[in-house]
């Protein structure tokens, strides 16, 4: 692993552990960020309906919904992550550091503007309405872009893996040694995005869905004049 590779993990965990300690020093914060966050899952729950009833689909769109969209608390993997950053290549293939690579920096970058939304929240009630308020506030429409090209990208990388006997392989065979390193949290994060990315024979489909419903969401919430007009086929009126 390069040191560029190593350096861009680290500062990406520093930012997430920077965003925890402004929470942890204001309750009210904090508090704020739940609800954006567990509002944030309503929404993917509501947008992809169809994925979670699909048979082929259901596990993956549970995966991306608990791992990488969901209000979980990733303090353990981050700080396994963060101990292990500097050896981490001499466990892991090259492949699974671009991974690691992709997974926090769409973490750190989802953690700020949660926390952005959480501010601009404050004590109010979270609805439809208020959340296209929230997103016009925060704005950075470049990084919300790049939010939804980096969970691409960490699907990409996890079906890629299902195309790779010997990935797979060597997952398995680092299940003892990741467990002594004190690395379980990541293992298992791997482990199962790989099993639920096999299961759906190919990913391609299911990626671009996300991708386009995403992108079509964000596009309206930043145009939306008055989120309550929002028809049925409207993304906005997707939200709960």
């Amino acid at each position: 692993m390069s040191t560029a590779a190593a350096d861009a993990i680290l500062a990406d965990l520093r930012r997430v552990d920077h965003e925890r300690r402004a929470r942890a020093a204001d309750a009210g914060l904090a508090a704020a960020v739940v609800r954006v966050k567990a509002y944030q899952q309503r929404r993917f729950e509501t947008t992809y309906a169809d994925l979670l009833a699909d048979p082929r689909y259901a596990a993956a769109a549970r995966f991306f919904l608990q791992e990488l969209y969901g209000p979980h608390d990733f303090t353990q993997r981050d700080a396994q992550f963060a101990r292990i950053v500097p050896g981490l290549v001499r466990l892991f293939p090259r492949e699974v550091v671009d991974t690691v690579t992709h997974l926090t920096a769409l973490h750190a970058l989802s953690e700020e503007l949660d926390t952005l939304m959480g501010r601009a929240l404050g004590a109010r009630a979270l609805d439809r309405a208020v959340y296209v308020e929230l997103w016009q506030h925060v704005g950075r429409a470049h990084d919300r872009k790049r939010q939804i090209d980096l969970m691409h990208r960490v699907g990409l990388d996890l079906d890629a893996y299902t195309r790779n006997p010997l990935l797979r392989h060597s997952l398995r065979m680092m299940r003892a040694p990741a467990r002594l390193a004190g690395l379980d949290a990541l293992q298992r994060f791997l482990e199962s995005g790989f099993d639920t990315f096999r299961a759906m024979r190919g990913a391609q489909s299911f990626l671009a869905t996300i991708v386009r419903r995403e992108t079509l969401l964000a596009e309206r919430l930043f145009a939306a004049a008055d989120a309550t007009a929002a028809s049925a086929d409207d993304p906005l009126g997707q939200l709960p």
